[in-house]
């Protein structure tokens, strides 16, 4: 019975977990999805991004007090502005979906949604992460090695 409990929790650990992408995995698949250059934001840039928001985990999250709105997915993607999560006090949902496909390890819906983000006026300003450890920095370092 002990080892059925084991086993059983080992499972649920790793199915919360997520798809958690490599650094040059990602970085290739941000560059086939049109990420490179979109809306002049460099590959580099997106990198960067998702490091310091998800550590490229699909499954990341992070509840915010203050509005009660939480950030999804690989992107940290707001419940408050960009998807529903059928939970944020008035939420816009700008994306146009469930917060839940954000989580997805297909980040295809991730990707279209981020790229919505951009395209508002704040663009990428509207992640402080990026603002904090990318805005005006070397970040060759979020691609090297990758041959993207």
């Amino acid at each position: 019975m002990k080892a059925i409990l084991i086993l059983g929790f080992l499972f649920l650990s790793v199915t919360v977990q997520g798809k958690v992408f490599e650094k040059c995995e990602l970085a290739r698949i941000l560059k086939q999805n049109g990420m490179d250059g979109f809306r002049r934001i460099s590959l580099a840039n997106w990198m960067c991004l998702v490091t310091w928001e998800s550590e490229y985990n699909t499954q990341a999250t992070h509840y915010n007090r203050k509005d009660r709105s939480t950030d999804y997915g690989i992107f940290q993607i707001n419940s408050r502005y960009w998807c529903n999560d059928g939970k944020t006090p008035r939420a816009v949902n700008g994306c146009g979906i469930s917060c839940r496909v954000l989580l997805q390890d297909d980040i295809n819906q991730a990707i279209k949604c981020a790229k919505r983000v951009v395209s508002d006026p704040q663009g990428i300003t509207a992640w402080r992460a990026w603002q904090d450890h990318c805005e005006n920095r070397d970040l060759t370092q979020y691609i090297q090695g990758c041959g993207v």
